[in-house]
């Protein structure tokens, strides 16, 4: 089929097209690009709601149950879900569309699981794109779920509109909670298997922690001791203000960042979550965070296409490659650095040279 074609299709929501359309994406197959650049004006539709946390957090189900919940509203749903990619194999086990069995044969859902293939961030490096390609095929819901790498798992941040952190007990959350990274990047935090001993403990541990970030920490700690809780909330305010290295946990000043409880393979909190999500979109429109939201991820967007179209140019259409292995022996040597060889690299090119 050629690119007419699949626009077409992909147009009406044919899964095959949608398939097809982004396997020839990840793989970054000859018109990959092209199509994405047919795709564009069709682009804002879709709600891309991002869904990250620790590994064993319980995200696949908690992404199924959401599935679920927005099936039931109506709404045609896409899910991409990343795995990490063995360093060592090059494999992946991509399994999610069998742990989201209960949806996988919905016509009006379609999962697609990837391999990061070695990138960082928690998002394989083509997520955003195939996000794309799921939006402009009319999902009214886009669910990216992360692999769940840590604190270093960012990407996710920047690839949706609304994130959702999601935390367990018993797997030394309460001491992530202190820390700075993937706490900063949540709009709505979630305490998966709430039936288990520590839920409320690291539920309050997440709410002093934002209330801390936001200038407003104990808020929702009872008082002790004869301190009235509020005046511990404007203390802490006030240890906030003096301290300007301490980074705001959201560009949107009116949004009280909700701490949900939920037993996801019981279904229980979903309702809260879905409820959640709608109330932070509504306020992400009020205050204009969705438009910056969308406008940032285009102007990164274009600098990672740029990034790509330099890398290949400079390493297949240049001589830099040969020039650093002509050079080789002087590096073993000590008789040149890595930094002045990249340099006399760089410079050829500054000067319109292919080296």
């Amino acid at each position: 089929m050629n690119g007419a074609d699949i626009l077409a299709d992909l147009r009406a929501r044919k899964t095959p097209a949608v398939a097809r359309a982004i396997s020839l994406v990840e793989n970054g197959r000859p018109g990959f690009e092209e199509l994405l650049s047919e795709l564009h004006p069709f682009l804002g539709h879709a709600r891309r709601i991002g869904i990250t946390g620790p590994p064993g957090a319980g995200k696949s189900t908690l992404t199924e149950q959401l599935v679920v919940a927005y099936r039931k509203a109506g709404l045609t749903v896409a899910v991409v879900a990343v795995d990490p990619t063995s360093p060592f194999t090059g494999g992946a086990l991509l399994g999610d569309r069998i742990r989201m069995e209960s949806v996988a044969l919905d016509p009006g859902v379609f999962i697609r699981s990837m391999a990061t293939r070695g990138s960082l961030g928690g998002l394989a490096t083509t997520t955003r794109e195939v996000c794309d390609v799921l939006d402009a095929a009319g999902y009214d819901r886009i669910l990216i779920e992360t692999v769940g790498v840590g604190q270093s798992e960012l990407d996710v941040a920047r690839s949706a509109d609304s994130t959702v952190l999601v935390l367990v007990p018993e797997s030394g959350d309460g001491i992530q909670t202190l820390k700075s990274g993937v706490m900063e990047i949540g709009d709505i935090f979630v305490v998966n298997k709430a039936d288990r001993p520590g839920a409320d403990r690291l539920r309050q541990e997440i709410e002093v922690t934002l209330g801390i970030r936001a200038g407003n920490a104990f808020r929702h700690v009872r008082a002790h001791h004869g301190t009235a809780a509020g005046r511990a909330g404007k203390a802490g305010k006030r240890d906030v203000e003096t301290t300007p290295d301490v980074p705001a946990v959201s560009a949107l000043p009116a949004w009280q960042h909700p701490v949900l409880a939920t037993v996801a393979v019981d279904g229980k909190g979903i309702a809260e979550l879905v409820a959640a999500l709608e109330a932070h979109h509504a306020e992400l429109e009020r205050a204009g965070g969705l438009a910056a939201r969308r406008r940032q991820r285009l102007f990164d967007r274009t600098r990672e296409v740029v990034d790509r179209g330099t890398r290949l140019w400079l390493w297949q259409e240049t001589g830099a490659e040969q020039l650093i292995r002509d050079r080789l022996g002087e590096l073993e040597a000590g008789r040149a650095s890595p930094y002045e060889v990249a340099a006399e690299v760089l410079e050829a090119l500054k000067q319109g040279s292919r080296v």
